[in-house]
């Protein structure tokens, strides 16, 4: 099963039944596996981030699924999603996908394919983590040599400032929330009540952009981080 025993799953399910079912499959499939009894408390646990995945039933009570994915996108929230639903003619799996899902799978279904498409939203979504040289604007990961660079500048980042440098980068232009960056790069699965996150994301931003001309990394307030670049039209 290699690297995809780790896929850590949000599952958002009201039927108690199905949501037994699913989460069995996923796990005997290696998977580990959160789940949600409703619309409200599953667009909490898919904010707080840390999921590789996240699973959505279409009609749930309090939030609709359809209400979830929004939110989650206007938020920056990029994880992808895979929504279940009932309804399974084609008006609405496109109504689904153009509202931000990246994939719709109707009920009942094989559980070969449910595991298989979530292989798939997870390969699709670690493609760019294993790339050897991560862009965005005129900023540069190499990820092997763990070194940085702005406008072709080196930038001297200590080893856990390149680590959470380099988690912005795979991210770049998605908001990263504060429990993102605890669970992805301090591998904290819990609040510390300390400022860790902010004193080096501080000292990340001096380095990314003392002595630069404009921002690249923003403060989403009460939510979290952004890497906002510069395009390459501002570099000419």
């Amino acid at each position: 099963m290699g690297q995809t025993d780790a896929i850590s799953i949000l599952l958002v399910e009201d039927d108690a039944a199905a949501r037994i079912n699913v989460a069995a499959i996923l796990s005997n499939a290696g998977m580990t596996v959160e789940q949600a009894i409703d619309g409200a408390t599953g667009l909490n646990r898919a904010g707080s981030g840390g999921h590789d995945v996240i699973i959505l039933d279409r009609m749930l009570p309090h939030l609709s699924g359809i209400d979830i994915v929004t939110r989650l996108r206007v938020a920056g929230v990029g994880a992808p999603i895979l929504m279940l639903s009932a309804l399974g003619r084609s008006e609405h799996r496109v109504e689904g996908l153009e509202s931000g899902v990246d994939d719709y799978l109707a009920k009942p279904f094989e559980p070969d394919e449910l595991v298989a498409r979530v292989r798939a939203l997870w390969r699709r979504a670690n493609r760019r983590s294993h790339e050897p040289v991560l862009l965005f604007g005129d900023l540069e990961c190499h990820v092997k040599a763990r070194t940085a660079f702005r406008r072709g500048r080196h930038l001297p980042l200590s080893p856990k400032e390149f680590e959470l440098f380099r988690y912005l980068m795979e991210h770049a232009g998605e908001v990263v929330t504060r429990e993102m960056l605890l669970r992805q790069v301090w591998k904290l699965s819990f609040d510390p009540q300390t400022n860790v996150v902010d004193v080096n994301v501080g000292r990340l931003r001096r380095k990314l952009e003392d002595g630069f001309d404009g921002p690249v990394l923003e403060t989403v307030w009460g939510t979290g981080y952004r890497l906002i670049g510069t395009t390459r039209s501002d570099l000419d």
